[in-house]
């Protein structure tokens, strides 16, 4: 389903947009928009809200951090699973809200489709799960949730993959929380700004091969620059086993590796496998889900896509 966005008009604020599959540029090309239109930039990457997770999420520097003002960049901390879609949302819409007041170019730049998605279009008001309701749920065999789902709700059980367990598990636990299934919860979305600013979007849509490539070098680099910040991940103990930060792309593989449970090849091949498929997931959605007027771009050179970006800020 495509985000719907309104017409834009000159009463609503501009509102740039840069989204891309990981690896294909998008933090230069932020940065370069920054430097000429006195913008902010404003994080839409899942992995890199992470304060525990700086080298492995390819976020921003220092040096880069301090050349431009940046939001929602390394300000949640691992142990913390609840942080959700919704919840980044609402700071997004904070940060763009802050942003325009002080006269400035809000710059989302990211590739997680559904924050995107949540920030423009909204989400499911689902109501917070009792925690010890979730907490029993999680702790079923995924066997044991997918039967009881299939009970309660056999339209998701039937869609879901029995083996999914974190998804098998949130339905269950909406289900039982709340008395409605989430495919019903899904039918009402609430909170969405796409009617109340005009989106400024360039899609990064690089040649594969060209990112396969630049995937498949940066995590050979990463295997080396990142094993300090894993191990201090590992390290902590009040980390939950479910934790998003646990599944960010790249932590199982690097951590395998700072056990001693494989070998630095073996880990760079997993770790760069891991990475081009998310990556073809994030052109998939790119290509097919945003609005069809949101320029998409080939080009693989920052004048060019910064040129193209100029095009699209003065329309």
């Amino acid at each position: 389903m495509n985000i719907p966005i309104s017409q834009s008009t000159g009463a609503l604020p501009k509102v740039a947009l840069i989204a891309g599959p990981t690896a294909s540029g998008k933090s230069a090309l932020a940065l370069a928009i920054a430097a000429g239109h006195d913008g902010v930039v404003i994080n839409a990457d899942s992995a890199q809200v992470y304060a525990d997770l700086s080298i492995l999420t390819a976020r921003p520097s220092p040096e880069e951090e301090a050349s431009a003002s940046h939001r929602l960049f390394g300000h949640v901390d691992a142990a913390d699973a609840s942080y959700s879609a919704a919840r980044w949302a609402a700071e997004a819409t904070q940060a763009i809200r802050d942003t325009l007041a002080e006269d400035k170019l809000p710059i989302l730049v990211g590739g997680t489709g559904l924050y995107i998605r949540t920030l423009l279009d909204g989400i499911a008001p689902v109501p917070a799960i009792d925690p010890a309701l979730r907490e029993e749920v999680r702790a079923l065999p995924v066997a044991e949730a997918h039967a009881a789902l299939a009970h309660l709700d056999p339209q998701a059980a039937a869609k879901l993959n029995p083996a999914d367990t974190t998804r098998v598990a949130r339905a269950l636990e909406v289900v039982r929380g709340t008395g409605r299934t989430l495919a019903d919860w899904q039918t009402e979305k609430v909170g969405g700004i796409g009617d109340t600013i005009d989106v400024r979007a360039l899609i990064l849509i690089p040649d594969r091969d060209w990112l396969n490539a630049r995937i498949d070098q940066r995590f050979a680099e990463m295997a080396d620059t990142s094993r300090g910040e894993i191990t201090a991940l590992l390290a902590r103990t009040d980390i939950p086993w479910d934790a998003p930060i646990r599944r960010a792309i790249g932590v199982p593989e690097i951590a395998a590796l700072v056990r001693g449970e494989t070998s630095k090849p073996d880990a760079i091949a997993a770790g760069s496998l891991a990475t081009r498929r998310y990556a073809k997931r994030q052109y998939t959605w790119l290509r097919h889900q945003p609005p069809a007027d949101w320029t998409r771009i080939e080009a693989l050179d920052l004048p060019t896509r910064l040129q193209q970006f100029e095009t699209i800020l003065l329309k």
